[in-house]
């Protein structure tokens, strides 16, 4: 085991689901979070105690995620999965560990709700009459411009 890096812990050590979405519950047992040193705020006390809080969720085999919100979140996640499917988030923003493992479940809850929700439809739109009639008097405007340079007889 690499220096500063504490035995993994489930996500919640209480034994609690995180709740995504109303309808969405990832079960504790899906979740690894681990704690290693962290750098930041803490002074001498950095160097000593492992509160950088590491939270990864396999995306791609998630049982908790129906399989068309699986593929929506696997493609809005892309760049941020691992090759193995999984979603690494950190939080060292705090001294203490309990505050950065609260600040990572809270993260993981807003980052996994976003990739899950479902896109707005694109409305198509059509030009009003009148910018349709202003863009056809530029173009003839433009046409005759070029028509006037030219040399005679082209």
């Amino acid at each position: 085991m690499p220096r500063g890096v504490r035995p993994t812990a489930r996500a919640d050590d209480r034994g609690r689901s995180v709740r995504v979405t109303p309808s969405i519950v990832i079960a504790p047992a899906e979740l690894t979070l681990s704690f290693v040193r962290a750098s930041g705020p803490g002074g001498q006390n950095v160097n000593k105690v492992a509160s950088k809080a590491v939270l990864r969720f396999n995306v791609r085999d998630s049982p908790s995620l129906p399989p068309e919100l699986r593929a929506r979140a696997l493609a809005r996640l892309a760049s941020r999965l691992t090759t193995a499917g999984e979603l690494i988030l950190t939080s060292a923003v705090h001294r203490e560990q309990a505050r950065n493992r609260a600040a990572v479940l809270a993260r993981f809850r807003t980052v996994l709700a976003n990739a899950l929700r479902a896109p707005r439809p694109r409305r198509p739109t059509q030009p009003s009459p009148a910018a349709r009639e202003r863009r056809l008097t530029e173009k003839r405007r433009q046409g005759e411009r070029k028509r006037e340079r030219r040399a005679p007889g082209e």
